[in-house]
């Protein structure tokens, strides 16, 4: 079995809307995405010969991932009012609302079905919300 892992990073602000705790409160982090794929042969012609596949495009697929998130505030739908969504958006705050409580779990397991969809091998990504703290969803 090979497998390949890549990396990418963003930073965004969330919070956990009904968490009795510190993180109810908006907050950010430098989320760090890594990604492992995994496949049982190796390509055996071509430009790509000897690789799982193109570690370029490995990387292009996360990176760009990584960036659709970066620098915006994420939050569930729902659980902020309309007049603050109004107000954020009329001071050109970038607004990302997602259809789960934005924990390291729920993007872990987010970005892996959003990769699948693109047609890679993912076997595992792994969703690192602090440099001591991680999610890891894999198949």
């Amino acid at each position: 079995m090979y497998q390949l892992k890549t990396s990418a990073s963003f930073d965004s602000a969330h919070f956990l809307s009904g968490y009795d705790g510190k993180c109810a409160n908006l907050h950010g982090h430098h989320w760090k995405i890594e990604v492992c794929i995994q496949g049982d042969a190796l390509q055996n012609a071509g430009q790509q010969r000897g690789m799982l596949i193109d570690f370029g495009d490995l990387k292009k697929a996360v990176r760009n991932l990584a960036d659709s998130f970066d620098h915006a505030l994420i939050y569930e739908e729902n659980t902020l009012k309309t007049k603050t969504i109004e107000a954020l958006q009329e001071e050109n705050f970038r607004l990302i609302p997602v259809p789960f409580r934005p924990t390291a779990e729920h993007f872990a397991e987010y970005f892996f079905e959003v990769l699948q969809k693109q047609s890679l091998p993912v076997s595992q990504v792994t969703v690192w919300e602090t440099p001591d703290n991680c999610a890891v969803y894999s198949a």
